[in-house]
This record gives C-alpha cells, structure tokens and sequence, in this order.
C-alpha cells in the first residue's frame, strides 16, 4: 500500500536545527514541516513589523534556511512552514535571495490572505473576555488561521511560506495532495488532522516534554530526535524517529500529546475538520487510527493583536546567609511603597541564592519607570547585600481571538523563482 513519509522539523520558534538537518539527511522524506509559529511568536512578529514594515518574519528564517534548504533541494524534500508569522511576503523574498545566493535554484510559494484586519468585526466578543475587541486598545493586527485549502495551490513549489495557518493544516495539505485525499472527505481529513497535531510540536511528541526525572525518564535528551510518519492512504500512520537518536516515541509520548491543547476532545475545532479523538488508538507498534470528525466550520479562528500597554521587568540579586528573607523583605519593601499599583513580586531560587522579580504591565510610563525605580533604590535603602539590578521595559502586543466568515476570507498564493545556477 503506497505510503508518505512527513517530518517534523520543528515544534516552535526556538526549537533546535539539528533534528530537522537529521530527517533531511536520513529520513527519506516527502516533505518537511517547520511549526514556528504560536500565540506569543505572532505578538512578537507584529512587534517587529510595527517598527520596520520590512520585517515581521521568523527572525531565525535566514539561519535555519541556510543550513535545510541545501540538504532539502538535494534530497527532493519539500519544506512546508509558517515561519512567514506578520510578513510571509518579506520572508518569500529573504528565501528566494538565499536560493539565488546560493546558486541552487528552486520555486518558493508564499501564502497570504491570513491579515485581515479590515474585515474583522471590532464590535464581536473576545472569547477571553467576553468584550467587544475594541475595547481592548489600539488594534494592530488581525489574522485567520487559514486551512489546508490556501495551502494546496501552493505546493508545486519546493519551499511554502505561511503566515497564520492552523498547525495540523501545514501536514494535512501535503497529505491530502500526496494521497489524493478530497478535502471534503471527513474521514480522512480526520485522519490527517490527527497525524499533524501530533507531529505539530516535535520533540514533544519523542520526549521532550514528557521527562520528568525518576517518573518518566527519556533517554539521551541532549541528542533529541524528531518524529515522522508514514501516512496510508486511508489515514492510518505509523509514527517514528531515526534510529541512533535520543528521546522516547512510546504509547505514552503519544497519548501526551494527544491531548495537547484540545480543550474537547469530542469536538477540537480545525479550518479543515472539527476532530474527535475520542476512539483514537495507540498500538504497541504506535500506529495511530480512530480518528473522526464533522464537516469544517464556516467560521475560522482569528488571532488579534492590540496594544496592551508596556511591561516592566526589575530584578535584584541576594546571596549569602539569610538571602531568601533578605529577597522577601524587599519585595514587601517595594509593594508597601508602590501600595495600590497591579504588579506582581516574587522571590526566585533558593535560601542563600535568590532574586527578586518585580513586574507590571501599564500604558503609563511614568508609573513603569517609578517600578523600576522603587527595584533600582534598594541597593542603598533596602536590605543588605542587593546587586546585579536589571530594568527592562518593552511595549506589549496582547493578543485575543474571535470569529470570522469563512467567506470573508481570500488567501492568495504568489510564486517566487530563484534562477538556477546551472541553466
């Protein structure tokens, strides 16, 4: 029976290269997916597209493309990712020069249609608050989490760039393409969702997050590697990780991660399918079936970024003798004088080592900078033997969600050719 190879070679922004470099190299794959992009990853972006328009990608793209792409383009390796975040188009471009620069050719497609802050209606509820989304500040940004659907025209290219897609969505559209699923075949499109929710994080799925030393120990954490799966036709997977790599894929790493962020595990709502995980298996072998599912929603998820203020972040150290009282009489030092300003002080680490972390979040600079301050003062006017001070104020971007008409979106696909060095 004609199978598919996918691989994870990512799980979040900050995950490690090496893994992904392994699969490429060994792992005999169909494609590759790079799941960067989160909740907080996208606050962060649109910070960075706020400040310079040209900006607003994964900062770490040109880094990571520079050492998979060599190995990918040789190997034949598709490379499906959202590291695109606030600017997919920006990061079509930085790729395409890198081909170029490279002399290596090659077809990047870049997916858009995910912004859609002029269509967003400002007066609906935001499911974390209940209020109107207006309500919450300046609105900066507004992006649907687009499905499997924006993404199949994009995949004659042998690199996709996305910004906000669903997770699952980035392996369900190579799978549907690669095994001439219809999307509208429930079953299926079930299946796949289920197969990208658990290779969307990585090294959760082998381990990483699973180990807990003397409960659930994990072998060689250091040398982690990341999960693949061999897809079949009717959705069936047979999950995996090369051999001579560290971490642990078992029946119980994968239930893990089964119930990762699904709030209903009879109805996890996905732009392709709203899955139900309930009669899924794990065989020994872990080969994973059972999922099911209802029609896609006519609504798709919006994640919308407003400003929330500015956030400070003050620190001192305390070491020696008596620390750990010495760090709880500062932070009651500085909330008796900062009496009545939302804030939260804690004291980190152990008796004789400590710090004491003192934050706020405000649209008043002044009252952020008297936090800072009141922390920066203690070195003469509170307990002994305070130092290593450190003030850090930055804007924050919050982020809430809502609802948007399926119809009201239009993701768009444009294709960028680096020139072959050999033509």
């Amino acid at each position: 029976m004609r199978t598919t190879r996918i691989g994870s070679g990512a799980g979040f922004s900050g995950d490690r290269v090496e893994p992904a470099e392994d699969l490429l190299r060994r792992g005999s794959l169909g494609d590759l997916v790079l799941e960067c992009l989160g909740e907080r990853t996208v606050a962060l972006a649109q910070q960075r597209r706020l400040a310079d328009p040209s900006l607003g990608y994964e900062k770490r793209l040109p880094a990571r493309f520079s050492r998979l792409l060599p190995l990918a383009l040789a190997g034949g390796v598709r490379v499906i990712t959202n590291m695109g975040a606030a600017n997919p188009l920006a990061a079509g471009r930085v790729t395409r020069d890198l081909l170029d620069s490279r002399g290596l050719g090659g077809r990047v497609a870049v997916v858009t249609g995910d912004d859609v802050l002029d269509r967003v209606d400002l007066d609906a509820p935001a499911w974390e608050t209940g209020r109107p989304l207006r309500s919450h500040g300046e609105i900066v940004s507004a992006n649907a989490y687009l499905g499997a659907d924006a993404l199949l025209p994009a995949l004659d290219a042998d690199v996709v760039i996305t910004g906000r897609v669903a997770d699952p969505s980035l392996f369900v559209a190579p799978l549907a393409e690669r095994l001439g699923w219809d999307l509208d075949d429930v079953p299926r499109i079930a299946a796949g969702t289920l197969v990208g929710h658990l290779l969307e994080c990585a090294g959760q799925l082998t381990g990483g997050y699973f180990a807990d030393p003397g409960y659930q120990d994990v072998p060689d954490l250091a040398n982690l590697g990341f999960p693949y799966a061999d897809v079949s036709p009717d959705g069936t997977a047979a999950l995996g990780k090369l051999p001579d790599t560290g971490g642990l894929l078992s029946r119980a790493t994968v239930r893990e991660q089964l119930l990762y962020e699904i709030t209903d595990p009879a109805a996890y709502r996905t732009p392709d399918v709203v899955l139900d995980v309930r009669d899924v298996t794990v065989s020994e072998n872990i080969r994973v079936a059972g999922a099911r599912g209802k029609p896609r929603p006519d609504h798709l998820k919006v994640s919308v970024g407003y400003r929330a203020g500015s956030k400070v972040e003050a620190e001192i150290s305390y070491v020696g003798p008596n620390a750990a009282r010495r760090g709880a009489l500062a932070a009651e030092i500085v909330t008796t004088r900062l009496a009545g300003v939302p804030l939260r002080a804690e004291v980190l680490g152990g008796e004789t080592d400590c710090r004491l972390r003192v934050a706020a979040i405000s649209h008043d600079p002044t009252l952020l900078d008297r936090v800072g301050d009141e922390v920066e003062s203690l070195y003469t006017n509170g307990p002994a033997g305070g130092g290593g001070v450190r003030v850090h104020i930055a804007e924050v971007i919050g982020i809430a969600s809502t609802l948007i008409p399926r119809a009201a979106v239009k993701p768009a696909v444009t294709f960028l050719e680096a020139p072959d060095a050999a033509a």
